[in-house]
């Protein structure tokens, strides 16, 4: 099963042993490593991937989810 974390203050990990990456055209990126940490603060230089930027931009994630029966 696919588990996607919202890191407080940082990125989206995705958790697989088999992840692909797309993008609008769906054309794949290379995945070099798992989890994958997708950018979610919108300052990484190597989107969509996470380069560390949320720490020096500051990025504030917001509320937490709330709790859902569905977990």
């Amino acid at each position: 099963m696919t588990k996607i974390k919202a890191l407080q203050n940082g990125p989206f990990l995705v958790e697989d042993d088999d992840v692909s990456v797309l993008d609008w055209n769906g054309v794949k990126y290379s995945v070099a490593r798992s989890p994958v940490a997708l950018c979610r603060c919108g300052a990484s230089e190597n989107k969509p991937f996470c380069d560390g930027s949320h720490s020096k931009s500051g990025f504030s994630g917001g509320e937490p989810a709330k709790s859902s029966s569905n977990e």
